[in-house]
């Protein structure tokens, strides 16, 4: 016998939205996701936007001495 509430369309439907959540895909409109660079700076301490990744080199910043405490987030742009 079925349990009831993980059986039919409701079930099948929330099973489709976990796995667009798990794959990143879904919605009506999707944002295009970049890799943003983030760190501080002297003239900013508080970590903050660098530049996009490619265009922005986070180990060099980091070798020279510009920035520190680099993270590469992956942002909508």
């Amino acid at each position: 016998m079925g349990k009831g509430y993980a059986e039919g369309p409701a079930a099948e439907e929330a099973q489709r939205v976990l796995d667009e959540l798990e794959s990143g895909v879904g919605g009506e409109e999707e944002a295009e996701v970049r890799r943003a660079v983030f760190g501080s700076t002297d003239d900013a301490p508080e970590a903050h936007f660098l530049g996009w990744l490619g265009e922005v080199d986070p180990d060099a910043l980091f070798a020279s001495g510009a920035a520190w405490g680099i993270t590469v987030r992956r942002i909508g742009a």
